[in-house]
């Protein structure tokens, strides 16, 4: 009994560690990959506690090279975009323009109910409210209402009839999203025109948007 005790002890103090070493996103919304990895680390952690005839370090091996591999595959999504597509996949448009998106919705493999009801859970029973909605990587709803929907803002108020105009992501990490530009309104030529005005290295951009009025925002990597 006291042996039991003290192996589920020890591995719940690893499986922390464990834990603490992946970071704080795994304890909120996970990416596909973290699932997994989270998953892997559950089943592995309980074999030794229901079996005592299995040694603890081969648990403890098996924790480690995946919270390393977790580790280096975290790493290498920062480094490479396309690798960071491939293992997280990319944030999808639903509803743009207050007009509903039936090819990603089929895409998604999404029924109507589940939208209403993502929606719902954001607090919105009406879909003609949302100007845009987008389905993030980890599946999680994210929604712009409406100009007349939102709620007033002194900016608002001061200008009333401006229209809700959501940025379009062009540069990430140094690199520019070409499948955004479809969205966006300006062509590569200007970006690089407008990169080359304001003297940044393209490679020094974390994050650069821009709106359909041609407001930039420029993000800076630090040094």
């Amino acid at each position: 009994m006291i042996a039991t005790i003290i192996r589920t002890f020890i591995i719940y103090c690893f499986v922390s560690l464990c834990v603490r070493l992946m970071g704080k996103r795994q304890l909120g919304q996970l990416q596909p990959g973290e699932l997994v990895i989270t998953i892997l680390i559950s089943e592995i952690a309980a074999t030794p506690i229901t079996d005592t005839s299995q040694p603890i370090i081969n648990t403890t091996v098996s924790l480690m090279l995946l919270v390393a591999f977790e580790i280096f595959s975290s790493l290498l999504c920062r480094k490479s975009l396309k690798f960071r597509y491939a293992s997280d996949g990319k944030p999808i448009t639903l509803i743009k323009h207050g007009k509903l998106n039936q090819k990603n919705l089929k895409t998604l493999r999404f029924t109507i109910d589940e939208v209403l009801s993502a929606l719902r859970q954001k607090d919105i029973f009406d879909i003609n409210e949302v100007e845009y909605a987008v389905v993030e990587t980890n599946g999680n709803l994210s929604v712009l209402l409406k100009q007349n929907k939102q709620p007033l803002t002194q900016e608002t108020y001061e200008s009333p009839k401006k229209t809700t105009d959501a940025p379009c992501v062009v540069i990430i990490d140094g690199k520019i999203i070409e499948s955004s530009l479809n969205d966006s309104p300006v062509t590569i030529d200007e970006i690089n025109k407008k990169i080359k005005k304001d003297k940044v290295d393209k490679k020094d951009i974390l994050l650069m948007t821009v709106t359909k009025t041609n407001k930039y925002t420029i993000i800076r990597k630090e040094k």
